[in-house]
């Protein structure tokens, strides 16, 4: 089954969108992504080897871009100036890549989204040409004002990076929803495929996940329930759920019982 979604001048197959840190090692971390069925791939262009040291390992001899749409994006930055400057590196690197995840982070406790540096790195980044995802906090006003820069997409934490609670309030994540016309991807806070499927059944377009399929005991097994989590939550977004209600409701009709 076909269920395609765009964001900017990419169209994806897959709603599942995945990291590659933290794997014990590169051939764990291909096993993972191929067996998470992803399209989209990120990965930090400040920590991570994409061919500027050429006696390391590289990422892409296990993340072919013949394979994924790679995401370079902006982890480690706590500025909008040592953003910008990291995408142009990944830019470079990647031959006029434009496709980026821009984040900028307030401390290394929280990995909160500083949004005053976010938005100005976003402005910066969008005259330039590239193509901006952007990670935000979970502010209605917020998401509208990066889609009113241009951004292709704006992608809420569910809950803090890495911590793994799931998404701890949905009821922002759905006025988002309801604000924005560009895709909303749910970025953080994912830890198992619950998770997932409730992001998926509010009717976001899509969830980036990284330390949820990583850390788990066994990241392949967990790679390939966030794939079906995701393809669950949207069936049953599109389908639509039955009305809650108070009391209940015979699944049988209560005419024509036999005495």
């Amino acid at each position: 089954m076909s269920d395609q979604f765009t964001v900017g001048s990419h169209t994806f197959q897959s709603r599942l969108l995945v990291g590659t840190g933290k794997y014990q090692d590169l051939e764990e971390t291909g096993r993972a992504i191929s067996e998470s069925g992803a399209d989209v791939v990120t990965m930090a262009v400040r920590r991570t080897n994409l061919g500027q040291n050429p006696n390391e390992p590289n990422l892409l001899d296990v993340i072919s871009p013949d394979t994924y749409v790679l995401l370079p994006n902006t982890a480690g930055c706590h500025t909008a100036d040592d953003a910008v400057r990291t995408c142009r590196l990944a830019r470079e690197l990647l031959d006029g890549h434009t496709l980026v995840k821009l984040e900028v982070i307030s401390n290394s406790r929280t990995l909160y989204p500083d949004v005053v540096e976010t938005l100005a790195a976003a402005k910066t980044l969008v005259a330039e040409g590239f193509e901006v995802m952007v990670y935000t906090s979970d502010d209605p006003l917020i998401a509208q004002q990066l889609e009113a820069i241009g951004c292709v997409a704006v992608m809420p934490l569910g809950a803090p990076i890495g911590s793994g609670l799931g998404l701890q309030n949905p009821y922002n994540i759905r006025e988002i929803l309801e604000t924005v016309s560009v895709p909303v991807i749910v970025d953080a806070g994912v830890g198992t495929a619950s998770d997932a499927t409730v992001a998926m059944e509010l009717g976001c377009d899509g969830v980036l996940m990284n330390t949820a399929i990583a850390e788990a005991k066994d990241p392949i097994k967990m790679a390939r329930a966030m794939r079906l989590a995701i393809e669950s939550g949207r069936l049953a977004f599109e389908a639509g759920r039955m009305p809650r209600k108070r009391y209940a409701d015979a699944s049988s009709p209560e005419t024509g019982l036999i005495e």
